[in-house]
């Protein structure tokens, strides 16, 4: 009787001796409070801000034995990511609006071609100042769920070199003509996901040709 309780003495002061893991984390804790405030108010531009450095410092400082360790890596691996894409999407966006610049004349082929893609120098001003509503290099998602609704799809665009690209146009809703004056008569014009330009409705007209692709006059039905 006296063998078997030194046993079993001898198994719970084994068992006694096990490393608890390491508390929680302050430096995780503090992280992730400073990374989910900041994601709230700037989304996924948070990816690019400066003081994601300071969160990822204070993830990088929380110790390999703590509980919080697999979650501080795994955080630190997301934001990576997150500034890897961001700085693809703005390098992306930035090749769209030097592209949108250079634009060529385009003899147009079909109804609503326009004959010219670059952006007059008053439109251009604009838009540069800081427009509402979409710009180029936006992304065309956002005309789908994004500015109250306000924009549709219109007719596919052809622009030479390019190929057909998708057109956009402003709603005729009263509410939506307030709110984005400057789209007004305007058409937005898509290409790899993005704005690559704002065509005056004014630059655009019916163009039809012949089947062997010659272009109709158009005083031909007169």
């Amino acid at each position: 009787m006296g063998l078997g309780l030194a046993a079993l003495l001898l198994m719970l002061g084994a068992s006694g001796c096990r490393r608890s893991p390491a508390p929680p984390s302050p430096e995780y804790e503090q992280a992730t409070k400073r990374w989910s405030s900041l994601y709230a108010q700037k989304l996924d531009d948070a990816y690019l801000d400066p003081a994601t450095g300071e969160i990822e410092a204070l993830l990088q400082r929380v110790p390999a034995d703590s509980v919080d360790s697999v979650a501080a890596q795994d955080l630190l691996r997301r934001i990576e990511e997150g500034r890897t894409r961001m700085m693809s999407a703005a390098a992306e966006q930035q090749r769209a609006v030097e592209s949108a610049q250079t634009l060529p004349t385009t003899d147009p082929s079909q109804t609503g071609i326009p004959q010219q893609q670059a952006l007059p120098p008053e439109e251009d001003a604009g838009v540069d100042a800081g427009m509402a509503g979409p710009q180029v290099g936006s992304l065309a998602s956002e005309l789908v769920s994004g500015y109250r609704g306000c924009f549709q799809r219109a007719m596919p665009l052809q622009v030479e070199g390019r190929g057909v690209r998708e057109g956009w146009k402003l709603s005729e809703r009263p509410s939506c003509q307030l709110e984005f004056p400057s789209h007004a008569d305007t058409m937005v014009l898509i290409e790899d996901g993005r704005v690559l330009a704002l065509l005056p409705t004014s630059a655009m007209q019916t163009v039809q040709r012949y089947e062997d692709g010659g272009v109709v006059p158009p005083d031909a039905g007169l």
